[in-house]
């Protein structure tokens, strides 16, 4: 899990993970089960949702790259033959 966790999340993704689960356990303990935990749950679940959605951007830029790199071998390819 942990090997997982360093390889598909940058530091920032995982400070703000941690960030954000404390802010919201002690905003649960101090307001305890009210209404108000809908609000708390809402933004963390915001909180992860931007995270996912930067992990997906990470994983399409990284397959684009790997695509680009291709097709240049591609392109050179056909370019030492012409030569």
């Amino acid at each position: 899990m942990r090997k997982f966790l360093q390889s598909n999340l940058d530091t920032v993704s995982l400070i703000t993970i941690f960030i954000t689960l404390i802010l919201f356990l002690t905003a649960l303990y101090f307001t305890g089960l009210t209404h108000d935990i809908l609000l708390e749950a809402g933004v963390f679940l915001v909180s992860v949702k931007l995270i996912i959605m930067a992990f997906q951007n990470k994983q399409s830029a990284d397959n684009t790259l790997r695509e680009i790199k291709e097709i240049q071998k591609v392109l050179q390819k056909i370019s030492n033959k012409k030569d």
